[in-house]
């Protein structure tokens, strides 16, 4: 997603309500679990696009250092711009280009987190078989995407409801990826095919799947690099 017209589309809309549902959902699994992030924990946001998400990892946890991945360079250059602009420092928040599968870690996370990334994959074992390389030997993963639909009467519907007054670009985006997206038996197969089915894959809301654990001992840190 690397076009100038969906880039500026993307980082002008406000999508500060889900933005904040996915961090609220992180300290709720954190508080459910007897849980905290240590200082300097180290926060992964995966597919960070213009840094919406990652940059309120930063403000919620601000003695972790986050690290915000993206494979479109405009995306990176806008979130690093907006970076600058709140003032943190590339210690506590960087943002670099990257592309799945990663399959090294020197940094292992202590959470990896995606927001709407799993539908823009061609294949999806690509983000599924980067968490237990990436994944410190205690980390918190939660991934949060649209469910397809179960009839283009549904689309319509989802669309008519969440996207009829934005900007077609968004419009045209939003029903691409409904039909891109997967069911919930669809991801948890995926899951089984990565060694993670411990994982849980919930409906969230009338659109969104939500995969949320933790990877753990033997699992983690099996790769020795990452960006």
């Amino acid at each position: 997603m690397n076009d100038p017209l969906q880039v500026d589309a993307y980082a002008a809309a406000d999508f500060s309500g889900t933005d904040q549902a996915m961090v609220e959902r992180i300290a709720t699994l954190l508080h459910s679990s007897g849980a905290s992030f240590k200082p300097q924990a180290r926060l992964l946001d995966l597919g960070c696009g213009p840094g919406n998400i990652t940059a309120r990892l930063a403000q919620r946890w601000p003695k972790c250092s986050v690290l915000g991945l993206d494979a479109a360079d405009r995306m990176i250059a806008v979130a690093d711009d907006r970076r600058r602009v709140a003032g943190l420092s590339r210690e506590r928040l960087r943002y670099e280009q990257a592309l799945l599968p990663i399959h090294q870690a020197d940094q292992p996370a202590d959470l990896i987190v995606s927001n709407s990334l799993l539908h823009h994959l061609h294949d999806p074992h690509q983000l599924w078989s980067s968490l237990i390389p990436l994944a410190a030997p205690h980390c918190l993963v939660l991934h949060r995407d649209l469910r397809r639909p179960d009839s283009e009467a549904s689309i319509d519907r989802l669309c008519q409801c969440h996207v009829a007054d934005a900007p077609l670009v968004l419009q045209r985006d939003y029903r691409a990826s409904l039909h891109a997206s997967f069911s919930l038996e669809e991801v948890k197969a995926q899951l089984l095919l990565a060694g993670l089915q411990h994982l849980q894959v919930v409906a969230v809301e009338d659109r969104y799947l939500e995969v949320s654990g933790w990877i753990t001992g033997c699992q983690a840190g099996s790769g020795q690099r990452t960006p």
